[in-house]
């Protein structure tokens, strides 16, 4: 979502105004050092070939001793700093391309003392953006460090230790790989017999698919065509295999290599998931991803060439995963970290407000920042009419109550979010941008809000931004109308609340909320969806709604199929800390907790490990597999490795807005085929090398059926680009049957870090569901490059859809999912699907490059009985081309001559 919104619906405005102050201010994250296991040499290394390597160091004593002696061969050279070892000084080697390693070994020789005595070893994909891997202290020479498998362009060892009495000296430098044979030949490749392959193009009967996998380069599979989007070659490998590497060679025939290519497994060949996104550059082209467990393996091309077929006179698949022992599990419990602050009801109102407002002041404008904070209320009363408690929530604050229900914390006050402002005379004020901030489990007793807001509490916020289990006694708004300027908001969610006033809607173009009991609420825009909530608004989507001056854009349904409310943490009678985990529900109707406790179950803290920023992902998966929970302190956590999640009944909570970030183009985390399991509160972030999914949950092709037990997402946001570039091929995976995903928004981002245009911050998908029975509440994916939500599984739900198409589109012939077809449908429901529900879905155009793209349709799915879609739209946003029917041909273009929007009532 983008501060750049046109907006159509009109909305009440009130004459006072109150003056918002917000910085803007954008903080670059800070990396968090990754500490390897132990100096101890690693068993079956074999040294990289340092053929073409380039050495440089920002420290150096003479042209005789060049940073690049220590790669040259000749252990009668060497490399010398320029004076005594100091902190700070590297010496740093490019490796031509990216390498997969996991030890370096450091050799001064004949020169005593030399070596390093304190040091970092750094690793890196651009020369620029430096992760570290490994801490040491050396004692003598050689100095071997060994550490998690890394894959990276460039290697810095950096001093950390100050010497006076030695310089720094390495006749050699070595790095080694326990997994290949040097320079990224890998040497886990796998028999290719009895596989079958097939395609949707075949230039003769000569050029057979099944040519690229004979084992004779003489022959070749052709493409019948120029390579154009949508061409595929599939291999059936006959069962599931595992495998990491794919290498497509084109051989002799120059210029036939994919130009821009997904690849894609599957395990039963219907249902396709995207691991890779890349775009080819040469004959032979390498695709590295995370380890992967199928039958099938498809190349889907994504790029159109005039110029040549696509070719391949060999296609090899390899397997170089290694497993290793884990660690002890580490003790539960501890801490909740230094960025969690408890507030207790014999502390002033005075006391408390120092505390919050010194933390907002520095986080409403801190959007790309890496601080993270938890506020915590322990049950009591805070705040009284003459003394009120109002306070403002900024990015990446988190506020919740401590008690079991919601009337166990009560604040008499208001707990607020307003409008951003970007130039100092407030004329350009929104809340477009207002995510990653929630408050949860505790009573507002509306009070101490005057002028314009008097009554009101206020939370003007679009995505990752959510309310649940609050109990406001008064009046609710979602738009910060009050400082005069534009009141732009774009998407909410709220659920499992109470607000015994009314609810003003105003500027919020689309919002979702579900069991939540409201007094009344006031106007739509484009998309409002209500489930189970007493006191919504009748329904009243029509394809005159909202903005062309019908009835009001409403889609509400009077329960919610499938619930399960979020864990969240409280404290007992006794002040010990527990997680309550509510049960799940069917055809529910309003609040968990009106008549008495949430049904469910509670967990002592006990039996979560808390994870900090000493925690390594080697502790985090040794408490896993000893049965253990997860609580994530507030952070920034990067790993190098996956977080496996293999016990049924797994909780794994977030405080603050827990940022998890892979480093080496691992799945960040990975859900076994187990019930149960709920992963909330995370933030996960694309990393620097292209992972093939930041979060996977199941395992493809299962036939569990968890309906009694399901695995589910709350508040669970993915990103890629904006605090750090990034990529990933498909953000979430969804392979468990019967899940439920409950707000979860996944942004490729358009501002920020990285945004820099198509070719940053590459991803295909934003969510590939490939679970039957999967129940979405609350979902929204924007901006990705193909496909934005593919839902692969049978018998879905959807309840509320926002996506923006991507914004910065270079040309028509770079965005075509087939040869015939412009753009690519925000969500795709392909023709194997029999049966789909899905209600409030809506997509939007903005491309912003001065070129006339046209997607060809917001929606594309099977036309059948058991498919179906109500209440769906598309609007023009701003820019130029558009969106040229809703759903298959169905529903009015978008364009700027009609903005929209363009509503389908009804579709199967």
């Amino acid at each position: 979502m983008s501060r750049r919104r046109r907006f159509f619906g009109a909305t009440t405005h009130r004459a006072a105004h109150l003056l918002v102050a917000a910085a803007t201010a954008c903080g670059l994250m800070v990396a968090a050092p990754v500490l390897a296991a132990g100096p101890a040499a690693a068993q079956s290394q074999t040294p990289l070939s340092e053929t073409g390597w380039v050495a440089t160091s920002n420290t150096n004593s003479s042209s005789g001793d060049a940073p690049q002696n220590a790669v040259s061969g000749d252990t009668g050279a060497r490399f010398s700093s320029d004076a005594d070892q100091a902190s700070g000084m590297w010496w740093q080697v490019d490796l031509g391309s990216a390498q997969s390693f996991d030890q370096i070994e450091m050799d001064s020789g004949g020169y005593a003392g030399d070596y390093a005595h304190g040091y970092e070893v750094l690793v890196s994909t651009d020369g620029t953006n430096f992760t570290t891997a490994y801490t040491g202290t050396g004692t003598s020479s050689p100095e071997t460090a060994t550490f998690s498998t890394q894959t990276a362009r460039y290697i810095r060892v950096e001093l950390t230790t100050a010497v006076s009495t030695n310089w720094w000296s390495m006749v050699n430098f070595t790095a080694y790989t326990s997994g290949s044979s040097g320079g990224g030949t890998t040497t886990g490749q796998l028999s290719e017999t009895g596989w079958s392959a097939s395609s949707n193009t075949n230039s003769s009967a000569g050029d057979t698919p099944q040519n690229a996998i004979s084992g004779n380069t003489g022959a070749r599979f052709s493409s019948d065509a120029y390579q154009a989007p949508g061409q595929w070659w599939e291999v059936n490998m006959g069962s599931v295999q595992t495998f990491d590497q794919v290498v497509l060679s084109a051989g002799g025939n120059a210029g036939d290599y994919a130009n821009g290519y997904d690849v894609e497994v599957s395990n039963d060949g219907t249902k396709f998931t995207p691991v890779y996104f890349g775009t080819g550059t040469t004959a032979t082209e390498t695709a590295n991803f995370s380890t992967q467990q199928a039958k099938y393996i498809r190349i889907l091309l994504t790029a159109s060439s005039a110029a040549d077929w696509w070719s391949m006179t060999n296609f090899t698949v390899f397997n170089n995963s290694t497993s290793s022992t884990l660690p002890a599990a580490p003790s539960t419990g501890g801490s909740l970290g230094s960025n969690v602050y408890v507030f207790t009801p014999s502390e002033s109102v005075a006391s408390i407000l120092s505390t919050v407002n010194t933390i907002s002041n520095a986080q409403v404008g801190n959007q790309f920042g890496a601080q993270r904070y938890e506020l915590l209320f322990e049950p009591g009363t805070y705040g009284s009419a003459a003394s009120p408690l109002v306070f403002t929530v900024g990015y990446y604050e988190s506020v919740a109550g401590l008690g079991q229900n919601p009337g166990q914390v009560v604040i008499n006050g208001a707990i607020n979010s307003y409008n951003q402002c970007t130039n100092g005379d407030q004329s350009e004020c929104y809340a477009t941008d207002n995510f990653w901030r929630s408050v949860s489990n505790l009573t507002i007793n509306v009070t101490g809000m005057t002028g314009c807001f008097s009554g009101e509490d206020v939370w003007a916020v679009s995505q990752a931004a959510p309310m649940r289990r609050v109990d406001i006694n008064g009046n609710l708004t979602l738009m910060d109308y009050c400082d005069g300027s534009p009141d732009w908001a774009s998407g909410g969610f709220i659920a499992d609340s109470d607000v015994s006033g009314s609810v003003t809607n105003g500027s919020q173009q689309q919002f979702f909320v579900r069991n939540t009991d409201m007094g009344s609420w006031g106007n739509g825009v484009w998309n409002q969806v209500f489930c189970g909530d007493p006191g919504a608004p009748a329904q009243s989507f029509s394809s005159t709604s909202g903005d062309t001056g019908g009835t009001e854009p409403y889609t509400t349904l009077a329960s919610c199929p499938t619930t399960q409310e979020e864990p969240y943490l409280y404290s007992d009678s006794s002040g010990n800390y527990n997680v309550f985990v509510p049960s799940a529900a069917s055809n529910s109707n309003g609040p968990s907790w009106t008549g008495g406790n949430t049904p469910g179950s509670s967990l002592p803290l006990s039996t979560f490990y808390v994870v900090n920023s000493a925690s390594t992902v080697g502790q985090i998966n040794a408490a896993l597999a000893a049965g253990d929970n997860l609580l994530f302190t507030p952070g920034v956590y990067q790993y190098a490795q996956t977080i496996e999640v293999t016990n049924p009944n797994t909780k794994i909570l977030g405080l603050g807005f827990a940022t998890l970030i892979p480093t080496a183009g691992n799945i960040t985390m990975q859900v076994a085929d187990v019930p149960g399991v709920n992963v909330s509160g995370l933030t996960f972030d694309a990393g620097p090398t292209q992972s093939s999914a930041l979060l996977q949950l199941g395992v493809e092709g299962s036939t569990a059926n968890n309906a009694s037990n399901p695995d589910s997402v709350d508040d669970v946001f993915f990103r890629v680009g904006g605090e750090e570039a990034g990529t990933v091929a498909t953000a979430f995976v969804d392979n468990s049957d019967n899940s439920l995903i409950d707000d979860v928004w996944s942004w490729r981002a358009d501002h920020g870090a990285g945004a820099g245009g198509w070719t940053g911050d590459q991803a295909a998908s934003g969510l590939v569901v490939n679970g039957d029975s999967v129940e979405a509440n609350g979902l929204a994916v924007e901006h990705y490059q193909q496909y934005e939500t593919v839902w692969n599984g049978q018998g879905g739900k959807v309840l509320f859809y926002q996506n923006e198409n991507p914004y910065e589109v270079p040309s028509q012939a770079a965005w075509m999912s087939s040869a015939t077809q412009d753009g690519y449908p925000a969500f795709y429901v392909p023709n194997s699907v029999t049966t789909f529900n899905g209600y409030g879905m809506g997509s939007y155009s903005y491309f912003d490059q001065g070129v006339a793209i046209e997607n060809a349709m917001a929606f594309q799915a099977p036309q059948t009985s058991g498919v179906q879609f109500n209440d769906i739209l598309t609007v023009f946003l701003n820019g130029t081309g558009g969106i040229e029917s809703v759903i298959n041909g169905t529903g009015a273009a978008v364009s700027p001559s009609f903005g929209g929007p363009s509503d389908v009532v009804s579709y199967n």
